[in-house]
């Protein structure tokens, strides 16, 4: 029998999320071809862009979240899509553009050094592979006020908002930036599988929330495309100091509930 207008509707609803999901992994795939096509140029204009996409990918990740809560059209396969698709856009695509942004340039000047940068960007996909399993397994089972560890969009804006506020390449001579660059991806690597953990959207909003908001604001205003590297430093920075408060039995935050399971 053909199908009534009603249930092609109904099929159409819940196809929505799914087709939000496909444009983020449209927008992690272009941040990977812009990456490879620009290694061997180094035009900064592009990595930003590349950099840019991947901001672009996870707008589209809350918002298919968004879109199937809106229209009750949760399921298990655009779970798994989701999932999917967050490995591509924010383990592979930033690895990768981080990969050619800190080590195209070295050439066989210094193939060590490029072999090094492959292994730490590859550390920071593993990472954020682990992470995503590790949560996929943990739903209902940890306090929804916090992430056990560093969320893997979050680990991927970190290391993009560096390409975005230098984005010229890392160059031959230049091995101490380079350095740099397997750090930064090795360090958040670790901050994602780690069990430190980091405040959700879910916390209960106060004045605190909108001054901090109304700060970020200024500092954006001020600094440009530079503030998002400040902004991932101090909420790094923040997030250590409140995990630390906790273990020297500090409580004016409240610490995340602990599952016997």
């Amino acid at each position: 029998m053909k199908p009534s207008r009603q249930q092609r509707l109904a099929r159409a609803k819940f196809a929505l999320p799914s087709f939000v999901t496909l444009l983020s992994i449209a927008c992690g795939f272009g941040s990977i071809v812009i990456s490879v096509d620009n290694a061997p140029v180094g035009n900064p204009d592009d990595y930003r862009l590349a950099a840019i996409l991947l901001v672009l990918a996870g707008v589209f990740d809350a918002l298919d979240g968004f879109v199937a809560r809106a229209t009750n059209t949760q399921s298990d396969f655009g779970v798994q899509l989701d999932s999917i698709a967050d490995v591509m856009n924010f383990g592979c695509a930033p690895g990768l553009l981080l990969y050619c942004y800190g080590f195209a340039q070295m050439g066989l000047e210094h193939p060590t050094l490029v072999r090094m940068g492959g292994l730490a960007c590859f550390v920071f996909v593993a990472c954020g592979a682990l992470r995503l399993a590790r949560f996929n397994v943990m739903v209902g089972r940890t306090d929804p006020r916090y992430f056990v560890g560093m969320p893997i969009t979050a680990g991927a804006a970190c290391v993009a908002s560096v390409v975005v506020a230098w984005p010229d390449p890392v160059a031959a001579t230049d091995m101490a930036r380079a350095f740099l660059v397997m750090l930064l991806m090795v360090a958040v690597g670790a901050l994602m599988v780690s069990t430190i953990r980091f405040p959700s959207s879910k916390q209960p909003k106060s004045k605190a929330v909108f001054v901090a908001l109304g700060v970020c604001v200024l500092l954006l205003v001020l600094l440009q495309t530079r503030f998002f590297a400040l902004f991932f430093v101090l909420y790094i920075s923040a997030t250590l100091l409140l995990n630390i408060a906790w273990q020297g039995g500090w409580r004016g935050i409240a610490p995340p509930k602990v599952y016997e399971d």
